[in-house]
């Protein structure tokens, strides 16, 4: 075993609360399950790391056939590299002298792609990189629908790729279309609708680019809740789905085919009355923005959050819950939930086997 593998005794209910957890056999389960589907397709599964921020869990998806990861953090990105990880897409802009310094440097020791938008950045990465004598790989983002970074489709992103294509010592990677304003769209008919139409745009610019005489050597896009859709479009090359691996409630509602293996375990702290119990797990530990946890406790409900404590509503076999008994919850939105924890406590039957911690979540190393 890796050193952070090293195996811990004891049952995971012995943990100080509240504590993430992870289901080992769920975990691989499900990155065996999305390696299976990838297998035979032109496409290729490049691994978003923001659902988990985990180098053991990106080591797990690369050692099952990703050619490399996905991550939207600097700090993530030099994390996975001290880890062994040796192929990193960057998916989002560096801009600033300190980030684009750590940028370089990075890039210097390992395989690594950044986003570009703009025409300034671009510019400034090109002078940083031909003073620090490195060539760096930078992938055009099209924003496809979710208003977020990009530029648009068309003749927007043909002008930027050729920039890139033009300046010292940057490499035009491909584009970069994320559609992850449709991720958890239901019914399912009318995501993959959407989904197809949406990235037709940066299919279609593509094609814009590669008529011009400039070569696209990748477009990357797609997510869990789209694999399936956007992973067998003609043209699409990559897709960056991450949360399949540890699962969360809203990918669950939404349909995704993969278990729920990251959980918050958390302890009852006050019977207030017959109807309520108080846990100790609140927005500190777990992320609200896509609503309240599911409780892995028949009869027992997950109504509010406060700062460090939740309110379950128990009803039946959930009346007979007393103070100090643990109960499962399993978030939301499982990314922004382990983004709040050090550490993912890993078990295997109940039983807890490793530590894992989890990265770059803040700003640069602590040795940086």
């Amino acid at each position: 075993m890796r050193p952070s593998d090293t195996p811990h005794q004891g049952a995971a209910e012995e943990l100080e609360t509240p504590a993430l957890l992870l289901d080992h056999t769920r975990l691989l389960g499900n990155v065996r399950r999305m390696a299976e589907v990838f297998a035979d397709r032109a496409a290729h599964l490049r691994p978003h790391t923001g659902a988990h921020h985990c180098v053991e869990i990106a080591r797990l998806q690369v050692e099952h056939g990703a050619p490399g990861v996905t991550c939207a953090r600097l700090g993530e990105a030099e994390a996975l590299a001290d880890g062994g990880l040796e192929d990193l897409f960057l998916a989002a802009e560096v801009v600033g002298a300190a980030g684009i310094r750590r940028l370089l440097e990075l890039a210097a020791r390992c395989t690594v792609a950044v986003a570009v938008d703009d025409a300034a950045n671009v510019a400034d990465l090109s002078a940083a990189a031909t003073a620090a004598g490195v060539t760096l790989r930078c992938f055009v983002e099209v924003d496809v629908g979710m208003g977020r970074c990009g530029v648009a489709p068309g003749e927007p992103a043909l002008e930027l790729a050729r920039l890139v294509d033009e300046s010292r010592r940057l490499a035009f990677a491909g584009l970069h279309a994320f559609e992850g304003h449709l991720q958890e769209v239901v019914p399912y008919d009318q995501r993959r609708a959407r989904a197809r139409e949406d990235v037709k745009k940066a299919i279609e610019t593509r094609r814009l680019i590669e008529s011009s005489g400039l070569p696209v050597p990748v477009l990357t896009a797609g997510g869990t809740g789209t694999h399936a859709i956007t992973g067998v479009l003609p043209g699409v090359d990559e897709i960056q789905a991450g949360s399949y691996a540890t699962m969360d409630g809203a990918y669950r509602k939404a349909g995704a085919p993969f278990e729920n293996a990251l959980t918050v375990l958390t302890t009852v702290v006050s019977r207030p009355s017959r109807e309520t119990a108080i846990v100790d797990a609140g927005y500190s530990s777990l992320a609200p923005e896509f609503g309240e946890p599911a409780v892995l406790h028949r009869g027992a409900t997950y109504v509010a959050f406060s700062e460090e404590l939740g309110t379950l509503r128990v009803t039946g076999p959930a009346e007979e819950l007393r103070i100090g008994d643990t109960v499962e919850l399993i978030p939301a939105h499982g990314a922004t939930t382990a983004g709040l924890h050090d550490r993912v406590h890993v078990t295997d039957g109940g039983r807890l086997v490793a530590v894992w911690p989890i990265v770059g979540r803040s700003g640069p190393r602590e040795s940086a």
